[in-house]
């Protein structure tokens, strides 16, 4: 049987960095279980693993609750954060070049929490967010500082059928063009990929910056979870 970092990185890279391009998001196959899936979103209610929890609606962020885990990670929290992120790490790297930027992100995430730690963020940002009926979360990109990885994951841990609405929703807007909206079609096991301010986007003059934001749109019924992988910790 094959383990977690197996498993991601045997993942079809170059497809779902195709997807980023076109989409703005890529997709992949089931990665966990729906047993690791239920576990994890138990783990909710479990106070000692977690440093803060936010209310949404205090805070104008939408309506909702979610919770940043304390360090140390669960264990496969900090699984899927360290495999997770060497590849993203190399589509990172090609938007840079693209765009002309002079971040090179480094291969390790180890490296990348050090490179946080010196600039004065050195908590944990991985969070499990629940929504339940009439909840929702605004437009917004996950910055927490100076330092911030451009590629964000997002793990679908409730089952398909256990809530309706709370679509995962992306806008990018286009210098000087209308926005665009995509809503991703992700389920139980499933990661999603998506960019955390900006992405770049190919034009007749070359390569520029596309600006992205994502939210959750409002659930209708049932209660709706998911784990949320930033890479870069917060100030």
């Amino acid at each position: 049987m094959q383990t977690l970092t197996e498993t991601i990185t045997a993942l079809d890279w170059q497809t779902l960095a195709l997807s980023l391009d076109d989409l703005g998001y890529a997709l992949t196959p089931r990665v966990l279980d729906s047993e690791t899936c239920t576990a994890l979103a138990a783990s909710y209610d479990d106070d000692s693993r977690f440093r803060s929890t936010v209310t949404m609606a205090r805070h104008g962020f939408g309506k909702g609750e979610y919770r940043y885990f304390a360090y140390p990670l669960p264990d496969m929290v900090q699984a899927l954060r360290t495999a997770l992120y060497p590849p993203l790490a190399a589509i990172a790297n090609m938007w840079s070049e693209r765009l002309g930027q002079p971040d090179i992100w480094p291969g390790t995430h180890e490296a990348l929490l050090a490179r946080c730690h010196a600039f004065g963020q050195p908590r944990p940002t991985p969070l499990l967010l629940r929504y339940r009926a009439g909840d929702y979360n605004c437009l917004h990109q996950d910055l927490y500082g100076p330092i911030h990885f451009p590629l964000q994951a997002v793990v679908m841990l409730s089952p398909d059928d256990s809530y309706t609405g709370g679509a995962l929703t992306l806008v990018e807007n286009r210098p000087r063009m209308q926005s665009r909206v995509e809503v991703v079609p992700i389920r139980q096991g499933q990661i999603a990929i998506i960019p955390v301010r900006d992405k770049p986007r190919l034009a007749s003059n070359g390569w520029s910056k596309s600006a992205m934001r994502h939210g959750v749109s409002t659930v209708l019924s049932g209660e709706r979870q998911t784990l949320g992988i930033i890479f870069h910790d917060a100030s």
